[in-house]
């Protein structure tokens, strides 16, 4: 859960003004497990940050630490102190109220994973995956979802929850789950992928095609598409409901639910914004097809010669193949 965002505020508040002499002026807050936590400004750019003291974590020097457009991220050394000091800084174009709000998400989740049990040299881990997910969050706008773009995320996640169903371990699923990280397919799971695609139209179903490398199966066989057909209906679940179903399905799985909010995080979705989800939709039917040499599709080894790069459209109630649903592709994947 995060942290209230008036903590932070009053201490920036508090540390607020001029200071010719570079340097940290810092404010403890309460730790986060066996983590300090402090808000502090640096001088002289007086930008709002959040320091995080890792007692026996280490990172190597040579690691990169996630950078975004509103932020930035990097190790501090404070006299007399042998911690990790990670901290997590505003850029002076970076939005003041969403930084705030990232800081008290990232420090929530430590709070959340300490009071799980996870240890110091983990936490390093839990910190820079959520930054990392706040990074592609930003990159893609920062914005609620448009509807297309709920449509398909709610698609993924009907299939999420049907992974977990079949038997696959809750973290394994979700890790599986690469989409929000610009994963070619959504899921790589076992020795290959699933592509999901979803729609409300009961008249066909038109399915975009981001690239010719999409449907290609020559480097993670087999390949799966899911077809999830969705009707709006008040009887339905909106999204955030979705998402909390999950949440209580996984309840207790530490890793599970970190794994969770950063994908959500990642592909968009911010517990901020569910009032502008309120449509409700019921899945009619998932059809799980294998892409193979008879499945309508461009790829780099059978587009014309010259073609580097493609979008395209295909039908999916009109590509040929069985139905062998979610359990009969996760077998053929390995998988359960």
């Amino acid at each position: 859960m995060a942290r209230p965002s008036k903590d932070f505020l009053m201490a920036w508040s508090s540390l607020s003004g001029d200071d010719a002499e570079s340097g940290w002026r810092l404010i403890a807050l309460p730790p986060s497990g066996p983590l300090d936590v402090c808000a502090g400004r640096r001088s002289p750019d007086n930008a709002e940050a959040v320091l995080v003291g890792f007692p026996t974590a280490k990172i190597s020097a040579t690691e990169k630490l996630p950078d975004g457009q509103g932020f930035s991220i990097e190790r501090v050394g404070l006299e007399g102190n042998g911690q990790l000091w990670i901290a997590l800084s505003r850029k002076s174009a970076g939005s003041p109220e969403l930084f705030a709000a990232m800081s008290c998400d990232v420090i929530g989740a430590l709070d959340d994973a300490a009071e799980a049990g996870v240890v110091d040299a983990r936490l390093i881990r839990t910190f820079i995956g959520r930054v990392s997910a706040w990074q592609e969050f930003m990159r893609k706008g920062a914005q609620a979802l448009s509807p297309e773009a709920e449509i398909g995320l709610i698609g993924e996640l009907s299939l999420l929850e049907a992974i977990i169903g079949a038997g696959v371990g809750p973290a394994q699923a979700i890790e599986s789950w690469v989409g929000p990280l610009d994963g070619i397919q959504d899921f790589e799971i076992g020795t290959g992928a699933l592509e999901v695609k979803a729609t409300i139209s009961m008249n066909g179903f038109s399915a975009k095609i981001g690239s010719l490398e999409q449907l290609d199966d020559s480097v993670r066989q087999p390949l799966f598409v899911a077809g999830a057909r969705f009707r709006q209906v008040e009887s339905g679940q909106s999204l955030p409901e979705l998402i909390a179903a999950i949440r209580a399905a996984i309840q207790g799985d530490a890793e599970a639910t970190r794994l969770l909010s950063e994908r959500l995080l990642a592909a968009g979705y911010v517990d901020a914004h569910e009032k502008r989800y309120p449509r409700k939709f019921a899945l009619n039917d998932i059809r799980v097809v294998m892409v193979d040499e008879n499945f309508p599709r461009l790829t780099h080894s059978n587009a014309p010669s010259g073609i580097t790069w493609a979008m395209y459209e295909i039908d999916l109630d009109k590509a040929p193949g069985d139905n062998v649903g979610v359990d009969g592709a996760l077998k053929q994947l390995g998988a359960i």
